[in-house]
C-alpha cells in the first residue's frame, strides 16, 4: 500500500530502471547494441557499459563484488560515511600508483582474429587458421578470459570458487547451489543516489545531473587519476587508455531526453527492462545510507522514495521545480509499482551505500525447474510455497545479491511471484478463483492481476514511461565541490574535443565558484613550495567555514 510521509523534504526525480531477471534468456543483445551505440572507438575494446553476468559466477571484471581487495563504495566509520578507498589524504598518496585498480586481465585483454591470414597465406596442404591478436599491441594472445566466460564456464566448481558471494556460504551450500539453478545478471551502472564515483573524483569531473539522477563524467575536466573506478563498487567505470579519461554508462540521456528508453531496453529480446520516474526525498538519502545494520538498508531506501499520488508530494514536487508532466509520469512509473508498490524488485548490493536505483525481479523459474524435476507440479501453490520456503540455498544467495543477506524480503517477493502464478494458472484452466492466494502474500485480485499484466503482458508503453528533459534547479547550497588537484595548464590537463570524445552536459557552475575549475577555497597542492601551511589545506574554522 502506497506509505504517506511524515516530512517532506527537497523532492526530486530519478529515471530508475528495474529488470525482471525470469526474462533473461543471455542473449547478450542488450550488451551488443550498447557497445555498438556507445563504445566504438579506440582505446574501449575492452569496456562493456552493459554487460550480461551469468550467476553463480565471477563477474566483469573478474570478482568485482570483492570490497575488501577494491575498496569501493561507501563504510560506516564512527556512524559517519567515508568511501572504502579512503579519506583525501589516502587518496592523495595514492594517487599515480593505486594499489586497489583492477588491471586490464581483471577485465580481459580485447582481441580479434587475424582474419588476413586465411587470404593472404601462400598455397600449402594445410589450412591456414585465424590465430587471435590482442587489439591492444597487435601481437599474437592466448584467450584467458572475457566478459562472457562465466556463461562458458557455469557450474564448474573451480570457477564457482572465485564467486564473492558464492564464497560467503559454507562448502556443503556451495556444493548443493551448484545443483540448483543458473541465472543471468544484466548490468550497468546502477547512476545512485549516494554515488562514491562521484565522491572520490579529484578533478569533480562526475557529476549527478539534477533533472534525472543520470551520472555522467564531463570529459573536459577528466584528468583521467582513474579514482572513480575503484570507488565504484559496481565498477562500471573504465579508463580509456587512449585519450586518458573516465567513460561510464551514460543511460543514454540523448534518448532519455527525447522520452526514448535506454538501447538496452530498446533492443531487449525478452522484454525484461522498465524505465520510469521516482520521487525521493533528497534530504534523506545520506540518513539511509548510514543505517548501522546493512540488513536494513533495503527498508531504509524505500523509506527515501515518495508517493506521487499524495497531493502534499505533488505540491512539494512542483514547489521544487520538477514540471507538472514528471509529477505524471511517475504516478504511470511501472518502476514504481515493481518496487514500492508490489514490491517485487529489490536493489544490487544495498551494503554497498550507494543507494542504487537499478533494481532487480528475482528470478522463480529455478524454484519452478527444481519441483519439476523432482516429479511434483510446479505450478502447484501448496507445492511452490512449500518449495520457496525449502530451498534456503537459492535465498542466501539471491540475498546476498540483492539484500546484503537478509532473505526476508527476497522470500516475500517470491512467494507474490509464486501467488501471481498460481492465481493466473487458474484463470487460463477455467478453474474458480481462490481469493486466499492473493490474500496470503499481502495482495488482492485486482492487483495480482495488475502485476501479472505488468510483468508478463506489458505493452511499448506501459514498460517505459519517460517524460522528456526539463532543466532543474540548482540547490541554493552547492556544498563541498571536491578537492580539485590542478587548475588552468596544470600537470594532467588535456585539450577539450579530443578526437572521438564527445563533451557530455557539464554541471552549471553556482555564483561564486571558479569557472574554471568549478571548486571553492581549496589548494593546489602539486604547485606548492613545500614552505609552511598552504592556506585552503585544512577545513576554515567558525564563521568563517560558513561563508
Amino acid at each position: 500500500m502506497p506509505r504517506r510521509q511524515a516530512t517532506i523534504g527537497r523532492v526530486m526525480a530519478q529515471v530508475a530502471m528495474v529488470m525482471n531477471l525470469d526474462k533473461c534468456i543471455g542473449c547478450h543483445t542488450c550488451s551488443v547494441t550498447c557497445k555498438q551505440t556507445w563504445t566504438n572507438r579506440t582505446g574501449t575494446e575492452y569496456a562493456w557499459f552493459n554487460n550480461v553476468e551469468t550467476r553463480p559466477g565471477q563477474g566483469y571484471p573478474r570478482g568485482y563484488e570483492d570490497q575488501e581487495r577494491w575498496k569501493g563504495g561507501w563504510r560506516l566509520r564512527s556512524g559517519r560515511l567515508v568511501p572504502r578507498s579512503g579519506g583525501r589524504a589516502r587518496r592523495l598518496a595514492t594517487l599515480f600508483a593505486n594499489p586497489e585498480l583492477p588491471s586490464l586481465a581483471h577485465y580481459y585483454e580485447p582481441w580479434t582474429y587475424d582474419y588476413e591470414t586465411l587470404t593472404s597465406a601462400p598455397l600449402g596442404d594445410d589450412v591456414p587458421t585465424a590465430r587471435p591478436r590482442s587489439l591492444i599491441d597487435g601481437r599474437p594472445a592466448e584467450v584467458t578470459w572475457g566478459p562472457n566466460w562465466d556463461d562458458d564456464l557455469g557450474g564448474g566448481p573451480a570457477h564457482l570458487a572465485g564467486d564473492p558471494v558464492l564464497r560467503q556460504m559454507n562448502e556443503s551450500v556451495r556444493l548443493e547451489y551448484e545443483q540448483a539453478f543458473m541465472f543471468y545478471l544484466p548490468r550497468i551502472c546502477e547512476h545512485c543516489l549516494n554515488p562514491s564515483c562521484v565522491a572520490v573524483c579529484p578533478s569533480g569531473a562526475l557529476y549527478k545531473r539534477i533533472e534525472d539522477g543520470i551520472v555522467l563524467v564531463d570529459q573536459d575536466r577528466c584528468r583521467g587519476w582513474r579514482m572513480c573506478v575503484s570507488g565504484c563498487p559496481y565498477k562500471k567505470i573504465y579508463f580509456n587508455h587512449q585519450s586518458g579519461k573516465a567513460e561510464k554508462c551514460t543511460f543514454c540521456y540523448p534518448r532519455i531526453e527525447a522520452g526514448e528508453p535506454t538501447v538496452c531496453s530498446e533492443t531487449c529480446v525478452g522484454r525484461l527492462r522498465y524505465l520510469g520516474v521516482m520521487l525521493y526525498d533528497a534530504d534523506k538519502v545520506g540518513e539511509a545510507a548510514s543505517v548501522t545494520d546493512e540488513k536494513d538498508l533495503y527498508e531504509a531506501q524505500l523509506g527515501c522514495f515518495l508517493d506521487p499520488d499524495d497531493p502534499r508530494v505533488a505540491r512539494a514536487a512542483e514547489e521544487s521545480g520538477i514540471p507538472h508532466d514528471w509529477i505524471t509520469a511517475a504516478r504511470r512509473s511501472p518502476v514504481r509499482k515493481l518496487i514500492t508498490d508490489y514490491r517485487v524488485a529489490l536493489p544490487l548490493h544495498p551494503e554497498y551505500r550507494t543507494m542504487p536505483m537499478v533494481w532487480y525481479v528475482p528470478p522463480l523459474s529455478p524454484v519452478v525447474d527444481s519441483l519439476t524435476r523432482s516429479g511434483h507440479d510446479g505450478e502447484d501453490p501448496a507445492q511452490l510455497f512449500g518449495a520457496i520456503d525449502s530451498l534456503r540455498i537459492p535465498l542466501e544467495y539471491l540475498a546476498g545479491l540483492f539484500t546484503a543477506g537478509d532473505t526476508g524480503p527476497v522470500e516475500a517477493a517470491l512467494c507474490r511471484l509464486a501467488a501471481m502464478r498460481a492465481h493466473m494458472r487458474r484463470i487460463n484452466l477455467g478453474e474458480e478463483r481462490d481469493p486466499a492466494i492473493a490474500r496470503g502474500v499481502g495482495l488482492d485480485e485486482r492487483r495480482i492481476e495488475e502485476m501479472y499484466r505488468l510483468l508478463a503482458v506489458a505493452k511499448y508503453e506501459d514498460r517505459y514511461v519517460i517524460p522528456t528533459s526539463y532543466t532543474g534547479s540548482v540547490p541554493s547550497d552547492p556544498g563541498d565541490g571536491g578537492c580539485s588537484l590542478d587548475g588552468d595548464g596544470g600537470p594532467g590537463m588535456y585539450e577539450a574535443g579530443l578526437p572521438g570524445m564527445e563533451a557530455f552536459h557539464a554541471p552549471p557552475v553556482p555564483a561564486g565558484v571558479s569557472a574554471s575549475t568549478g571548486l571553492r577555497g581549496r589548494v593546489n597542492l602539486l604547485n606548492w613550495d613545500g614552505r609552511g601551511t598552504p592556506g585552503g589545506l585544512f577545513p576554515r574554522r567558525g564563521k568563517e567555514e560558513d561563508r
